[in-house]
This record gives C-alpha cells, sequence and structure tokens, in this order.
C-alpha cells in the first residue's frame, strides 16, 4: 500500500517502519506523502489502538530529509515545503491515539522532528539526535525549532540549533528528549509494553488526555479550558460509567471506547 512505508497491525498495535535503509530512511517527498497517508489509516482504522513510528535497519530511523529536493527551491517554495511538513507532523502530534517514536539510530533534522511530533519517544541506546539545519544555511522547518524548546528548554535547545551538535541517547534521556533507553533490540519490545498499558485504559480518555496536554502549548486554546470540557465530555461516555462502577465494584474495568 506504501512505497516507502512496511506497516504491522499486532494486538491493537500499530508499526510504522520508514523502509528507505540504503538511504538511511531520510525523509523526501515519497515518505512525507506515505506519512500523511498512514496517518489517515490510523485516524479512521478503529482495529488500531496505538501507534509505533520506527526505521528499518540498525543505524537510523530518519538521517534527515532528502537534501537533493532542497536545490534550487525559491523562497515560494521552501515556505510551502516547511508548511506540507508541519502540517503531517501536526497529524501525529495530535492523533487522538497514542504514537511513540521507536528511535533506533540517528535522528537527524527532519527525523528528529518527527521523533519529537511523537507523543513520546523510546530511543535505542546507539541513538543519535540533533538539528544540524544550520550547516546547510537553513533552519528546521518541520516544527523542530518549536517542539525541541517545548521538550528540553530554551537555552538546551538554543544551543543545538545555532551549534548543530549532536547528542547521544544518554544524554538526550537527561535533558528529557526520551522517556527510556534500551538496547536496540529491546527497543520494540519496550514501546509494545507501554502501549499494552495504555491500550488497558479508557480509548476516550486517552485521547483527551492527548487533546489536553497539546493544548499547553497552543496559543490559541486556553489548555485549562480544554481540561473543563474535556472532562465534562468524558460524563458522557459509556467507558466513563464502566470506570467508576468498576472502582466501586473492586474489579478491572472493562472498556469499550464508547
Amino acid at each position: 500500500m506504501y512505497q516507502t512505508l512496511v506497516t504491522d497491525l499486532s494486538n491493537g498495535i500499530f508499526t510504522i517502519t520508514i523502509n528507505r535503509p540504503d538511504k538511511l530512511n531520510a525523509l523526501n517527498q515519497q515518505v512525507m506523502s506515505d506519512l500523511n497517508d498512514v496517518m489517515d489509516e490510523v485516524y479512521q482504522n478503529k482495529d488500531i489502538q496505538s501507534v509505533i513510528i520506527t526505521g528499518s535497519g540498525p543505524k537510523a530511523f530518519v538521517a534527515g530529509a532528502d537534501i537533493s529536493e532542497f536545490s534550487g527551491a525559491s523562497v515560494a517554495e521552501g515556505k510551502a515545503l516547511a508548511k506540507r511538513g508541519q502540517d503531517i507532523f501536526f497529524k501525529i502530534e495530535n492523533c487522538p491515539k497514542p504514537v511513540v517514536a521507536c528511535v533506533n539510530g540517528f535522528a537527524l533534522g527532519g527525523g528528529c522532528e518527527l521523533a519529537m511530533s511523537c507523543h513520546f519517544r523510546i530511543a535505542s541506546d546507539n541513538a543519535k539526535f540533533g538539528q544540524p539545519e544550520v550547516n546547510l544555511g537553513l533552519i528546521p522547518g518541520y516544527g523542530g525549532t518549536q517542539r525541541l524548546v517545548q521538550l528540553i528548554g530554551k537555552g538546551r535547545a538554543m544551543e543545538l540549533l545555532m551549534g548543530a551538535g549532536m547528542i547521544d541517547a544518554a544524554t538526550a534521556l537527561q535533558y528529557g528528549l526520551v522517556n527510556y533507553v534500551v538496547p536496540q533490540e529491546e527497543l520494540i519490545a519496550k514501546a509494545v509494553a507501554i502501549l499494552q498499558v495504555i491500550n488497558s485504559k479508557a480509548p476516550i480518555a486517552v485521547a483527551k488526555c492527548i487533546e489536553a496536554a497539546n493544548a499547553v502549548f497552543d496559543e490559541s486554546k486556553n489548555g485549562f479550558e480544554v481540561e473543563v470540557n474535556a472532562f465534562g465530555d468524558c460524563f458522557a461516555t459509556e467507558d466513563m460509567k464502566e470506570g467508576t462502577t468498576a472502582f466501586l465494584e473492586k474489579r478491572k474495568a472493562i472498556f469499550k471506547g464508547i
């Protein structure tokens, strides 16, 4: 179905693997188009409860964008390229189902931006992160300047953005860029274990958590108001009735996403 992605759905967990290992999974326009389409599938397929995004091979998650596509672009074309990338990554960030990045190697440039658009990140111990765009006379265009500051703070983000340095997995963990660092052979299993727990919770409530947490960084929204409305909306769900009843009856809740 997808030219540059391999997908697998198992027990509600949908794994998306960017499959250009000969190019270290670099983001070209076909990859971006496939990511846009696959996220539509995630939104629409009720069998998908949660998502893992990773890269093929042992070396790279995504080692950047395909720079050959930038050559000769005009200002207007550059803006359009960035806008399209941001729109696709917003679709990941705002997905009502949990999306986890399993960073299995280099996550540079657009790859780091892709990882940051996911709800959280798990890294293999050989992972490297960076935004080296200034080496090309550019800046990150797919949300990297914004999300890096959000995730690790302005001072550290400024140093990485302006100096184009790379940080290893241990430093990314220290900075709060990733939640866990594990050996590469344990990377997917760690994500699956976490998502199995999340998948056992009330799906609508999980989606509302994502919506409310994302509102923290959306200047067009009052995050507290979003929380109030989301909290109230939960009272209309069967899952809320089931969850509270199960608690009072001292049994495990069985959620149906309604």
